[in-house]
């Protein structure tokens, strides 16, 4: 890789007590604000009704929003949904019957001022629905941090483990916390996100912890400051390429994606720019502060080994 050519002498772990400071403040605005603002769930979570209409022309937005909004739907939602003459509309609980459901109010509203509108897709979450989505979504993120404990701890060492769970939480919370304090709408799909970005910010975490583990061996002489410091620059250029590889492409998906999704993007480029500044100062901070050190990664010998090479 080109950038691997480049010799860095960074000293990252010499700045591990800011970068622990910068993300304990973080930690502690996005808990405060989970707090007291909570999320604002999508009806995925909170139970609604989601309808998709098809339009002959280009659908105003605008329009639409004003139309719903001043006839009792001002939760409504509207956007576009795969090409500007479909349109998705997002609503909340609302008072329905048999002879006069949701979907058919919102189809009198939109062809009220004659124009030809066609209802595509109706679907409904009642709100138990959404409260099991809510608690099914935190277990799979507990589940998913728990069985990466388990995995690291088996194919490194303990304080790595906890290095990783710490760099993994830190990145979640982070995540969450922006759209708490941006008040951005929190549903499945950012959900999925959120569990992706613990999948890349853990890839990047193994890479350099192996190239930690190696040099432990290799560099028997250094401390185990010099040694992750010179593991973390070994890996500096292929860090850097993943995330700005990754980060392009997370940014052609939110600008052209549209808005649909434009949480998930979000999500997911906020995930890897904390993600790579995670697996650099967080987790390798971390398994430090635990007291790693040569003699925890070093091989051990078999007594017979030994004694033969001391007869040798």
């Amino acid at each position: 890789m080109f950038l691997d050519r480049f010799d860095y002498k960074i000293d990252f772990m010499g700045k591990r007590h800011i970068s622990m400071a910068i993300s304990t403040l973080l930690i502690i605005v996005a808990v405060s604000s989970l707090a007291t603002k909570g999320l604002v769930f999508g009806i995925d979570f909170t139970g609604g009704t989601l309808v998709e209409v098809g339009y002959t022309q280009d659908a105003d937005l605008e329009k639409i929003r004003a139309n719903l909004h001043d006839n009792g739907f001002s939760d409504a939602v509207v956007q576009n949904f795969g090409s500007t003459k479909d349109v998705l509309i997002r609503l909340g609980v609302h008072e329905e019957t048999k002879d006069d459901p949701l979907s058919s109010q919102i189809l009198r509203l939109l062809q009220s001022d004659g124009t030809e509108v066609e209802m595509r897709r109706v679907e409904f979450v009642g709100p138990q629905i959404g409260e099991e989505l809510v608690e099914q979504g935190g277990l799979a993120v507990i589940y998913t941090l728990f069985g990466i404990l388990i995995y690291v701890g088996f194919r490194f060492e303990y304080r790595f483990a906890l290095g990783s769970i710490a760099a993994l939480i830190h990145d979640t919370l982070i995540v969450v916390g922006v759209f708490s304090v941006l008040e951005l709408e929190f549903d499945l799909t950012i959900l999925a996100a959120v569990l992706a970005v613990i999948g890349y910010s853990l890839n990047d975490t193994i890479v350099v912890f192996d190239r930690i583990r190696e040099n432990f061996v290799k560099l028997r002489k250094q401390d185990s400051i010099s040694v992750m410091n010179i593991s973390i620059n070994q890996m500096l250029g292929r860090t850097v390429m993943t995330s700005v590889t990754t980060a392009l492409v997370l940014v052609v998906l939110f600008v052209k994606g549209g808005e649909l999704i434009h949480g998930f993007a979000t999500a997911l480029l906020i995930g890897v720019i904390v993600g790579t500044y995670s697996s650099i100062y967080i987790a390798s901070a971390a398994a430090l502060a635990l007291g790693v050190s040569k003699n925890d990664l070093m091989p051990v010998q078999k007594e017979g080994i030994d004694q033969k090479s001391t007869n040798y």
